[in-house]
């Protein structure tokens, strides 16, 4: 049978044998691949074959990479997570590595389970943001952190050229569960020196909370009861069946919104379904916008550890404006998790993190953490004594807009000339896509293509609304006009 990988090598191979049962494999066409791993739509790329196929790939490569050890597996609540996972289970069996079945739990906590253990890397069966009908496998260094550039660029080459090296009925990996890495994780982040947990106590503040019937529902309840807060929550249940699109923007907090204003709430928080993200309303029902989070969540550190920042390339200005206020440097990154977090170690940053509500604390660890950032937010709020609100207006206010579109990622190379001669920019990065600056109008614009969809996005910022949709406008009609 001859198959297509997904970066375009084609292999020859009869079958591959998990646990000594021939099972014919396909990577389909269409499967999204990222530096962290595939996603998909289940039933259409996505099928407990495929899951099965990589997991051993990935155990025998890690193996080989990283010497014995178990690898970890953890999923979020989506209802095709439990097929997934056992798939991904028997894979890692089949060529004789041990697992340790996290089940139900946050990414975050997965990656620091996997760095405080011996493990020699994981798997997180999750999605994050995308609707119930996708799902997706991501991949974890033994470091606790997604694989970088180079470790994923190896092991899609395994995966190219190599077979899974299955084992006999007597050398299969066991499997262990373990129900402590969540209570571990919380008590980490109660831990941390950035926190007056006796004062967040003592303040009790009011927070309405919406984990979308995602994973994290039940930490989220924990972490606000273990921080005195006074809390009600929507979408508590993890089931998986989420009531709108997951991702926790500024159009999908209507409910949200209206509970804080129903409850008098201090502050709303919004959890993404894999628990690694954090969108704010304020005390009024207002979205903040995820810029926000990170914003805040570094000035409570600044406030405490001086040091550098990171953020990506498509963040606000807002952090740029946090940093200066404490006199440490921002350093930008290209997009993504890894790329951030791999940055913040070369520059020992203290605290770092997305424009997408994902803030990374050195001093935890090195990979988005929706807990943490909900944390150092309400702890910034007890700082400054303010209302959320007010805590955001004491921050230069700028508007983003973030639009997707269908482009051909052949043709980006042409657009991205015509956009560079089409509105010239006083500041130009092409560490990412294309990113041009007009400092002197706090404006910028952003263009690459997605790691997690198929489409093309475009991010703007300006001191106002119609700025900032005037350069996406702009830019639109420029990609129009390439194709």
């Amino acid at each position: 049978m001859k198959f297509r990988f997904p970066w375009g090598v084609e292999k020859t191979h009869s079958f591959y044998a998990i646990a000594g049962v021939p099972v014919p494999i396909v990577l389909p066409e269409g499967l999204m691949v990222s530096v962290s791993g595939v996603r998909g739509k289940v039933g259409v790329q996505l099928t407990p074959e495929l899951f099965a196929g990589i997991a051993g790939a990935f155990g025998t490569f890690m193996r080989r990479e990283r010497g014995d050890g178990p690898i970890y597996v953890g999923r979020d609540s989506r209802t095709s997570g439990p097929m997934f996972s056992r798939a991904v289970i028997a894979g890692l069996q089949s060529v004789g590595v041990d697992v340790v079945d996290l089940g139900v739990v946050p990414t975050p906590t997965l990656l620091l389970a996997v760095e405080e253990s011996d493990a020699i890397g994981g798997m997180g069966v999750t999605a994050s943001h995308n609707p119930a009908e996708w799902n997706a496998l991501k991949l974890v260094d033994g470091a606790g952190i997604f694989l970088d550039a180079d470790l994923s660029a190896r092991f899609r080459t395994f995966l190219s050229e190599e077979d899974p090296v299955r084992v006999g009925w007597d050398q299969l990996g066991t499997v262990r569960e373990d129900n402590a890495a969540w209570p571990v994780h919380l008590a980490a982040i109660l831990a941390l020196p950035h926190l007056d947990v006796g004062g967040l106590r003592a303040r009790r503040l009011k927070v309405a909370v919406d984990c979308v019937h995602g994973a994290g529902g039940p930490v989220m309840a924990q972490l606000l009861e273990a921080l005195g807060c006074d809390f009600q929550g929507i979408g508590m249940d993890p089931d998986g069946l989420f009531p709108r699109d997951p991702e926790p923007t500024a159009a999908n907090l209507a409910a949200l919104s209206a509970l804080v204003q129903e409850t008098g709430a201090d502050i709303g928080l919004a959890i993404d379904p894999d628990v690694d993200r954090l969108s704010l309303v304020d005390e009024t029902g207002a979205a903040m916008g995820e810029d926000l989070t990170l914003a805040l969540a570094s000035a409570a550190v600044l406030r405490r550890t001086p040091g550098s920042v990171v953020t990506n390339l498509s963040t606000s200005q807002v952090v740029e404006d946090v940093a200066r206020a404490f006199g440490v440097p921002l350093v930008r990154s290209a997009v993504g998790e890894v790329n951030v977090a791999r940055r913040m170690q070369a520059e020992s940053a203290v605290v770092g993190g997305e424009g997408n509500g994902g803030v990374i604390l050195s001093a935890l660890h090195h990979t988005r953490d929706a807990p943490l950032a909900a944390a150092l937010v309400l702890q910034h709020l007890v700082d400054e004594g303010l209302t959320a609100s007010a805590a955001a207006a004491k921050w230069p206010t700028y508007d983003i807009v973030k639009v997707k579109v269908d482009f051909p990622r052949e043709s980006l190379a042409d657009a991205y000339v015509a956009l560079e001669a089409d509105l010239a920019a006083g500041e130009v990065d092409r560490t990412d896509g294309l990113r041009l600056a007009w400092p002197g109008r706090g404006a910028w614009l952003h263009v690459r293509p997605s790691g997690t969809e198929p489409i093309v996005r475009l991010i703007a910022e300006a001191r106002d609304a119609s700025a900032a949709q005037a350069l996406v406008d702009r830019a639109a009609a420029v990609l129009g006009g390439v194709i």
